[in-house]
C-alpha cells in the first residue's frame, strides 16, 4: 500500500475527522459525526482509496 495522502491534505483530514467525531459527543450530538472516522483514518494512515481510480496523489517523497 503506497502512500497517496501527504502534507497539508493529511492534517486537514485529521482535523476534519476529529471535528466530525466531536459532533457525536458535543453540540448537536448527531450520529452522522461518525463519518469523521473515514478522513481521520485516511489522514493517519496516509492512504486514500478514493484517489486510486483517478491516479491522484498529494504525497511528495522526500
Amino acid at each position: 500500500m503506497n502512500k497517496n495522502v501527504g502534507g497539508i491534505d493529511r492534517w486537514i483530514r485529521i482535523v476534519l475527522g476529529i471535528v466530525l467525531i466531536a459532533l457525536v459527543f458535543v453540540g448537536p450530538q448527531i450520529k452522522w459525526g461518525w463519518i469523521g472516522l473515514v478522513p481521520l483514518l485516511t489522514g493517519i494512515v496516509g492512504f486514500c482509496p478514493a484517489y486510486l481510480p483517478f491516479k491522484f496523489s498529494t504525497y511528495k517523497e522526500s
